[in-house]
């Protein structure tokens, strides 16, 4: 069953590696999402020189059917290289295949984005707490770090979700000196403590709509474009363009032509190139927010 899907998912990986597109006529996402991926390194001008993936199987369960269904969870990198710029992209899968007599029928990616509490996007910017003159210094480098160390991994000093993106970031966020406010209220301010938590904390939507609002402490400049944002700065993503945002990324790095390389959770990621064009869950619709964090003892 292992070795199955260890060459199943090697072979997408060759897919990218040798350059050869898959023309596909059937409505899957995942390999219109490889395409995607394909078709965005050559405008990029990038290219995958090599990679890996690493199966591991967490359960196994029979069905009624007589059918075996596998949860596991793949660990892809990428060796990238663009111009004279090489880096390693990682990323993790979690997934399902079904196997009926040890033959695979089915394999898909387990859809884990938007969560419980998905929907809630009503969050309160209340500068009352803060005195007016307390400044905001903000550790891009340690906030870097913080996503370099964690971003497979769970802090237990934090609460954690099965939707994570938004607590990473804003774990990230904390670990360059961003200070809390707004606690008790889970509609006010940005916190997360006595196992609770403001929505603006763990919720992509709320997030959002804080850091276009935010004025002291934790704040930021909403920018127009991608370039713009430097490590330590935040992504946040309309994947349907319904003015609902769904994900929030860490910008970790540049790219060559000066494009920001993301770490994020929840499909947990590393070095990602920002668009996120080769995602399952992107569409033509898609909308992005760039926010620029503010620093108020430096220049912008």
């Amino acid at each position: 069953m292992k070795q199955i899907l260890s060459e199943l998912n090697q072979a997408k990986l060759e897919m990218l590696v040798n350059k050869k597109l898959i023309k596909n006529t059937r409505n899957n996402q995942e390999l219109h999402a490889l395409e995607r991926r394909y078709l965005s390194n050559e405008k990029r001008n990038a290219e995958i020189v090599k990679g890996s993936a690493e199966v591991k199987i967490s359960s196994v369960e029979i069905t009624a059917n007589n059918l075996q269904e596998a949860l596991y969870f793949c660990h892809y990198k990428w060796l990238n290289k663009q111009k004279d710029f090489f880096y390693i992209e990682e990323r993790i899968d979690h997934r399902k295949a079904t196997f009926y007599h040890d033959e695979l029928i089915d394999d898909q990616l387990i859809e884990i984005f938007n969560g419980s509490e998905g929907n809630q996007s009503l969050v309160e910017v209340s500068d009352h707490d803060l005195r007016e003159k307390e400044e905001f210094s903000y550790d891009r480098l340690a906030a870097v770090q913080y996503a370099e160390r964690w971003w497979n991994d769970e802090n237990p000093k934090y609460k954690n979700f099965d939707v994570n993106c938004t607590n990473f970031v804003s774990q990230c966020l904390h670990a360059g000196n961003a200070k809390m406010r707004g606690y008790p209220n889970r509609s006010n301010g940005w916190w997360m403590q006595n196992n609770n938590w403001s929505f603006s904390w763990s919720v992509a939507n709320a997030m959002t709509s804080f850091l276009k609002n935010s004025k002291i402490g934790l704040h930021a400049e909403r920018v127009t474009d991608a370039e713009q944002l430097k490590p330590g700065d935040v992504i946040c993503y309309d994947f349907q363009g319904d003015g609902r945002f769904d994900h929030t990324t860490f910008v970790v790095a540049k790219d060559p032509e000066n494009m920001p390389l993301v770490n994020a959770q929840t499909y947990n990621s590393r070095m990602r190139y920002w668009a996120y064009e080769d995602s399952s869950a992107y569409t033509p619709n898609i909308k992005y927010a760039f926010f620029r964090i503010l620093d108020d003892t430096s220049s912008k």
